[in-house]
């Protein structure tokens, strides 16, 4: 009698069993990666590229670079020249170089360059140009006697950086450091900006995350105990902003929160305030607060109301039953388990609110600023590589954030709907 194990197992057309399961997974799993590829083509052109080009631009400017190829290729020649008492070869190659700007009508673009660091330099740059072609040897003398700030020990720090297209600097000038003569340092106390609106920013988004939270469990709570009938119909009430543009519901809150808007008028009506003592709620961050708080709601009830609906009932009664109070049943039976919905709702609105930049522009004025509105200002007005550097800080902030959730709570526990 033959051993079972030497039996091959075979389909009806004879093909062995085993490679023919091989086949079939195959044929599946081609399936589904066709099936999801529109998905990642999708998140490859809409998410992955623009990111990887933020973080590109984030370490590169060839303004200078690309306009002073002679004085690039000294720094690059003589790596270990300081800056303080700088050679005539360099001067030579600079005046060379200004000269050339001068032709190619990049000066500004060069002297842009340098000016993010060294604020200024753009007028320099512009004079040594439209002046370079006059100069004579010894072009350091020359240059000098042209405007002494040649001589600056940061304005050449400054181009030895910039010399390579290549630089961490706008990391450094987004910590608030700044280029002196003696290298980076901190700067003072009116020009640490960015680290301020980071820190305001993070304290801002999490005062509205503990905000929601507050509104939003009740109301959570409420859709999950309700009749199914009811539960819908209030349903219908959460996701209505969803079904209004946001634009819309920020310009609402204007008409609300401001000095003559209904809020204060009512008020006033009723007696609570002088009409000369109306309160300011608007363009500041107060009115920060509010809109994005009523904004970003829905988004802490849905992912609660998911956990909560689980959760049965009768955990609660045999709790009372045995003699808990409705606090102790609350706080040692009921809130352990909406936990996870706690945690997934207070992640996603704490890293919605940090990037937030249209409601804060439109009713926060300038106290209501937070760090997203000045990389859209370096963007659209300023310095691309200075809002990438920054955005990509924010970006390592909340990955970092992402990363404790996972350590703290569990990112297989992440339930938001």
């Amino acid at each position: 009698m033959a051993d079972a194990t030497t039996i091959l197992l075979t389909t009806a057309d004879g093909r062995p069993l085993k490679a023919a399961l091989a086949t079939a997974q195959s044929r599946a799993k081609r399936r589904a990666f066709f099936l999801v590829l529109p998905l990642l083509i999708f998140v490859l052109l809409s998410f992955l590229i623009p990111i990887g080009y933020m973080l590109k631009r984030s370490v590169e400017h060839d303004g200078f670079s690309g306009a002073a190829p002679n004085i690039s290729a000294w720094f690059a020649a003589n790596p270990d020249v300081g800056t303080h008492d700088v050679p005539e070869a360099a001067f030579a190659a600079l005046v060379k170089d200004l000269a050339q700007m001068q032709t190619d009508r990049s000066s500004g673009m060069a002297g842009t360059r340098i000016n993010y660091t060294v604020p200024g330099t753009i007028s320099l740059f512009k004079a040594g140009a439209r002046e370079a072609a006059s100069l004579t040897a010894p072009f350091k003398e020359s240059l000098l006697a042209q405007d002494p700030e040649w001589a600056e020990p940061r304005l050449w720090a400054a181009m030895r950086a910039a010399s390579s297209p290549y630089t961490a600097e706008f990391y450094l000038v987004a910590a608030d450091r700044k280029l002196t003569n003696d290298g980076w340092a901190q700067g003072g106390d009116k020009e640490r900006i960015y680290v301020y609106l980071f820190f305001k920013t993070f304290v801002v988004s999490g005062i509205i995350t503990i905000l929601c939270l507050l509104l939003a469990f009740p109301v959570a709570h409420l859709l999950a105990t309700l009749p199914m009938a009811k539960s819908a119909l209030l349903m219908i009430l959460v996701l209505l902003p969803f079904w209004t543009s946001l634009l819309v519901r920020t310009t609402a809150w204007i008409a609300l929160l401001q000095e003559q808007g209904v809020v204060n008028d009512m008020m006033v009506g009723i007696g609570l305030l002088g009409n000369d003592n109306r309160l300011t709620m608007m363009y500041n961050m107060t009115g920060t607060i509010v809109a994005m708080t009523h904004v970003l709601l829905p988004f802490m009830i849905l992912p609660l109301y998911s956990v909560m609906k689980t959760i049965p009932p009768s955990y609660a009664r045999a709790a009372r039953s045995l003699g808990a109070t409705s606090w102790t049943t609350f706080r040692r039976v009921y809130l352990p388990q909406t936990l996870p919905g706690i945690a997934a709702g207070s992640l996603l609105v704490f890293i919605l609110a940090v990037g937030y930049y249209i409601t804060p522009a439109l009713v926060g004025g300038a106290d209501g600023q937070l760090i997203s509105n000045l990389i859209s200002f370096h963007m659209s007005k300023s310095n691309w590589s200075l809002a990438a550097a920054i955005a990509a800080l924010l970006l390592a902030a909340i990955l970092l954030l992402y990363w404790v959730y996972d350590r703290l709570v569990g990112i297989d526990r992440l339930k938001l709907g």
